[in-house]
């Protein structure tokens, strides 16, 4: 009798042990130090090829390039105003950068990387999604006043020329990619709605009004179970729409503040970071919906991430505080040691 508790006790233990792995599906994994780049920070991007992690940093009015091999600030791109969106376009080696305060679209080229183009847009040039498939960028800017109207501008990153510049109801602010259909899905978190815009009329076919939440910030297309993930702040929540109807699948609480949202296909999990300073993670069923896998607290203002599923990493972007320089916190995302 008393090996038989010995037994059950042991699988008690064991038992607690992997719900509390299963609550943690990220592990630190190492810390790159950014000394002297100050303020807050914005998006993240990345030229996996190239070991180059770019990191906007509006609060010091740069953007900053990272070298990931030795871990240091290769390169500070200054002489900016408010940097927020960037993507990076292997097809022709360049920088993107949208820059709020300027109102432009800029592209870099080269090593060191110089600026190589300009396209103006409305004030608060915003997130970026980029269709590598297509060679089509799309940029939310504008939104503030009537001078200032809310559109998403089309961009074709071999000639750099503004294919199109679609109206929209209110400041766009997510944007996400179906690049076998077609579709750009953009969150219009002022009219709590999502759009979508058709890349091949260069037209809006869906507005999608939201009924559970408002404030919907970042967004993730899922192609693989047809699903788009929405962070809303008002209250915290994340949503699951049908990404063919936009009705309402599925939704869990989360932190308020949301910046950034992830989809990670390999592991089939949602990545949720918010100014509160945490990561809520959640996994997706085959019924298509969501269930928690607990709460990363991560630091204080570290509201923006990128994750990167070829390499399994979640980079997270840390400004200072006091004397503690600013930092990027590596976490991998991988399914060793954790229970399934």
């Amino acid at each position: 009798m008393k090996k038989i508790a010995i037994s059950l006790a042991f699988i008690l233990l064991s038992a607690v042990a992997a719900s509390a792995q299963t609550s943690a599906p990220l592990t630190l994994s190492r810390s790159i130090p950014l000394p002297g780049v100050n303020g807050r920070f914005d998006h993240l991007a990345i030229d996996a090829a190239g070991n180059q992690l770019f990191l906007a940093a509006p609060g010091n009015h740069s953007v900053e390039v990272i070298d990931l091999k030795t871990d240091k600030v290769r390169q500070s791109i200054t002489g900016l105003g408010k940097p927020h969106g960037l993507a990076w376009a292997a097809s022709t080696g360049s920088l993107y950068i949208s820059d709020g305060v300027l109102g432009e679209l800029r592209v870099y080229k080269g090593t060191p990387l110089a600026l190589a183009g300009i396209i103006k847009l409305s004030e608060d040039a915003d997130d970026m999604a980029y269709d590598a498939a297509h060679h089509l960028l799309f940029v939310g800017h504008g939104g503030s006043d009537a001078a200032n109207p809310a559109r998403i501008a089309m961009v074709d990153v071999y000639s750099f020329t503004l294919v199109a510049d679609i109206p929209v109801a209110t400041h766009p602010e997510g944007l996400d990619i179906d690049a076998q259909s077609g579709r750009v899905f953009a969150n219009i978190a002022d009219s709590h709605e999502v759009t979508v815009v058709d890349e091949a009329s260069k037209s809006i076919t869906a507005h999608w009004k939201l009924t559970k939440a408002a404030d919907n910030v970042p967004l993730a297309f899922d192609g693989a179970h047809n699903l788009l993930y929405l962070a809303c702040r008002t209250p915290g929540t994340v949503i699951a729409l049908d990404a063919a109807t936009g009705k309402e699948v599925s939704s869990m609480p989360a932190a308020g503040k949301a910046d950034d949202l992830f989809y990670d296909p390999a592991l089939g999990r949602v990545y949720v970071i918010s100014g509160a300073g945490e990561v809520d993670a959640f996994q997706v069923d085959e019924a298509r919906k969501l269930h928690s896998l607990g709460v990363l607290r991560t630091a204080d203002a570290a509201k923006t991430a990128l994750f990167v599923a070829a390499q399994n990493l979640f980079y997270v972007a840390v400004p200072g505080a006091g004397l503690t320089p600013a930092e990027i916190r590596v976490y991998s995302t991988a399914k060793t040691g954790m229970a399934q």
